[in-house]
């Protein structure tokens, strides 16, 4: 893979990174500022309120997934990275200035609800932006290994998320982060977003975009992506079952671990920071190997070991007494899931041709995390706070089992040509070209 390749792969990493801190800072200091926005009452209830409001940014993400997605398509992958980081930007400066219940009442959870749904647009086109972006850039040959490092980036962006509250929590007294302390990571967000808005400026192109000669008047609209209706929904079915389990076991993780199974919060962010870093460094390695062997027998491997295996590990995951017991169990559950997310953004892009991929990617994507995996947080919570709590369990690996059917049937991907990918009028089929 030569310089320039490397240099488009870092660029597009390097804002994918801070997109995502953004995006996931919420969730990780979400137990700080519930109470901030929300009247004083059971915690699990205003964990559920501020759940909700994650959510609600996943419902704007379909039509970030349009709008950036066509963005993506009409004017460049360059322009619609460069919008997402914008985007990001100015929601995160919203809430780091978001004014308490205790002085606007529920003004600032309004306030809490817009920047939400600002982050929910961004990120809905960030998701197929970068996606598009890291495979089309890439050696032909090196795709899954390329396109990997947009989970290692947004992992990354995690990981320094959860690295700034562990030592906030270390540095600062509990009542202070409660107090005003939670805000600090908001701010580092806008900061670091803004550098990347820089950078983006100044990013080169795809060779595969630029040289696309499909119609102008064409690229990234529905009329384009419903002659590929039969790869969207193959999208939103791949993507429901490694959706829930990907949340399930990140964002989720440090409140399940504390919440349920009554470990301290430092120690619930200690495990989650540690298995994420391991996490991370297993996706080159996946991606690559699927460069080797396919796509679909990874994919197929993180559907069974869901299904089967999510049940025994969230059950042992309550009862976990402590560090090395969580961690474990945890580690076990991200490489299970590494099946799915090392490879997932290849998968999608290398299903739509040129002038309809970042589109294509985007709002069945969208729609499926809108569907799965932004509320999976939420379901959750609803469960726990019923009395059945092992009822989540089951429903994530349901979401796996039924994507497990698709992975068992779908075709494999790997060898195509993406200049070569073009529709079939009419017939919602795309002809799948191999590369020379």
């Amino acid at each position: 893979m030569g310089r320039q390749h490397w240099k488009k792969i870092w660029v597009g990493s390097a804002g994918n990174m801070v997109e995502w801190f953004d995006w996931f800072v919420y969730a990780s200091f979400a137990t700080y500022f519930a109470g901030a926005f929300f009247p004083s009452g059971n915690p699990t209830a205003q964990l559920m309120n501020t759940a909700g409001i994650f959510a609600v940014g996943f419902f704007m993400r379909p039509v970030g997934g349009w709008l950036l997605g066509r963005v993506g398509d009409r004017k460049g992958r360059k322009a619609a990275l460069t919008l997402t980081v914008t985007l990001m930007s100015a929601s995160a400066v919203l809430i780091a200035a978001a004014p308490t219940y205790a002085v606007a009442g529920y003004g600032g959870a309004v306030v809490l609800l817009v920047a939400r749904l600002l982050q929910g647009l961004s990120v809905g086109g960030e998701y197929a932006a970068s996606a598009t972006y890291l495979t089309e850039a890439s050696d032909p040959a090196k795709r899954g290994f390329a396109s990997s490092f947009q989970y290692v980036s947004m992992t990354a962006g995690q990981i320094v998320g959860l690295g700034l509250l562990i030592i906030l929590q270390r540095t600062m007294s509990d009542s202070a982060l409660h107090s005003y302390g939670w805000r600090i990571p908001f701010v580092v967000g806008a900061l670091g977003a803004a550098v990347i808005f820089y950078l983006r400026r100044n990013m080169l192109e795809t060779e595969v975009y630029a040289e696309d000669t499909s119609h102008a008047e064409e690229r990234g609209t529905l009329r384009a992506l419903w002659q590929h209706r039969r790869e969207a929904f193959l999208v939103i079915a791949l993507t429901m079952g490694g959706t829930v389990a990907y949340y399930t076991y990140t964002t989720y993780l440090t409140k399940y671990l504390s919440n349920s199974a009554g470990l301290s919060k430092e120690t619930a962010t200690l495990v989650s920071f540690t298995a994420l870093i391991v996490f991370a460094c297993l996706q080159p390695l996946a991606g690559a190997l699927s460069d080797r062997i396919g796509r679909r027998p990874l994919l197929i491997t993180f559907a069974v070991g869901s299904t089967f295996l999510t049940v025994p590990v969230m059950t042992l995951l309550k009862h976990a007494d402590g560090y090395w017991p969580a961690l474990g169990l945890a580690l076990l559950a991200l490489v299970v899931v590494t099946g799915y997310t090392s490879i997932n953004a290849c998968v999608k892009a290398e299903l739509f041709p040129t002038g309809v991929r970042a589109l294509g990617v985007a709002l069945p994507y969208a729609i499926a995390n809108a569907l799965f995996g932004g509320t999976a947080e939420y379901v959750a919570l609803w469960f726990k706070n019923g009395g059945i709590e092992s009822g989540f369990y089951w429903y994530v690996a349901g979401c796996a089992a039924v994507s497990l059917v698709v992975y068992v049937t779908m075709r494999e991907t790997k060898d195509l040509d993406l200049a070569r990918v073009k529709a079939t009028e009419g017939t919602g089929e795309s002809s799948l070209t191999p590369a020379s």
